[in-house]
């Protein structure tokens, strides 16, 4: 990125309140983050971490009447927060995608495939004729690699394959060369196999369309394939960030710790159990006070607070040589790092 170039999407103190009939969910705590084109942001941690909603807060697709969002949110220089529904539907899809976890649920399912993509391609189109939506996207069920993509395209969700249908979402996310594509747990019920062919085409597509990409998930290990940079959120707030190396070779935050012990490792003593962090994540109606996460730390309070008491500010390392590296957490830099030579070397996920 050119000094004058500024990052395609910078989302700035973000705050998601959603009313409820038991109370306000605090669901996202001033979130800020940058992703610039070409680059792949991913986004991890527990359900409940706020991940989906952070998404969504992007995409414009919470309730109005019951959401109350906070902080700044520009894509492509342009702000979003308090863009009415007709402005933002104009953005979706054009400017911004979303693949959504579950393709079956996203795809209609009392529409043809080729139908849904070429619906998805003249709401932005409006002069393109049908013939000329149509071979728009049999090209693209062509480019995500659905074989005889002619065929398929007159064929429903429910007549393809887990896989296939998360090829089709791809394509019609991608259908107008947005700039920025948001994928929110897109390999989640796919097997291994299809998981990697999943990525791998991510990955083409990026590179060809030179879009921006978050990726959403809990696993670290699929972080590790694709992202540039890593975001990690607990309870609504972010944990830790920095690149995808500093991340898996030297995390500061006693949460990324937890998931990265929780990975299986092909270095460790294959017989091992895998260490699950201990606990239950927050109930986002009842925010823990100081450290969101210091009911289920190991580490808090070991130097007298102020872990239950202060909310910790998102620091830049002090003592490593590591740019853009950030962290959340109140213990000290140098406990921080002793602590996790020994717990997480351990168990043979740093190395």
């Amino acid at each position: 990125m050119t000094a004058n170039e500024s990052p395609y999407l910078e989302v700035e103190d973000l705050q998601v309140r959603f009313r409820t009939e038991d109370g306000q969910v605090q669901a996202v705590n001033g979130v800020s983050f940058s992703v610039e084109r070409g680059k792949t942001l991913g986004i991890v941690g527990e359900s409940g971490s706020g991940k989906s909603v952070t998404s969504l807060s992007i995409m414009g697709l919470h309730n109005p009447k019951s959401t109350t969002m906070k902080g700044s949110i520009k894509l492509g220089g342009q702000e979003l927060i308090g863009l009415n529904q007709d402005q933002l539907r104009k953005l979706r899809g054009r400017d911004v995608a979303m693949i959504f976890q579950d393709p079956l649920t996203a795809l209609h399912p009392f529409y043809t495939i080729g139908r849904q993509i070429v619906e998805a391609y003249r709401i932005h189109h409006p002069d393109a004729s049908k013939a000329v939506a149509k071979k728009r996207a049999i090209e693209m069920l062509d480019r995500v690699g659905i074989p005889q993509p002619d065929r398929r395209f007159k064929q429903y969700p429910h007549e393809f394959s887990g896989g296939m249908r998360q090829r089709a979402m791809i394509a019609m996310s991608l259908v107008n060369d947005p700039n920025l594509l948001i994928a929110d747990e897109p390999t989640t019920a796919l097997d291994v196999t299809v998981q990697a062919q999943i990525l791998d085409l991510l990955e083409d597509l990026q590179r060809e369309f030179n879009s921006a990409v978050i990726l959403i998930t809990h696993d670290l290990g699929v972080v590790s394939q694709v992202a540039d940079d890593v975001l990690v959120m607990y309870g609504g707030r972010v944990a830790e960030f920095g690149t995808v190396e500093q991340i898996m070779r030297s995390a500061q935050h006693p949460y990324t710790w937890g998931l990265l012990a929780s990975m299986p490792s092909l270095h460790g003593d294959p017989d091992a159990d895998l260490l699950p962090i201990k606990g239950n994540p927050p109930s986002l109606l009842n925010i823990p006070s100081g450290c969101v996460f210091h009911p289920r730390c190991a580490y808090a309070m070991l130097n007298g607070g102020p872990c239950d008491v202060d909310v910790p500010r998102l620091l830049p390392l002090a003592l490593a040589d590591e740019p853009g590296h950030t962290v959340a957490c109140h213990l000290p830099e140098r406990e921080r790092n002793r602590t996790y030579q020994e717990e997480i070397a351990s168990v043979g996920v740093a190395q």
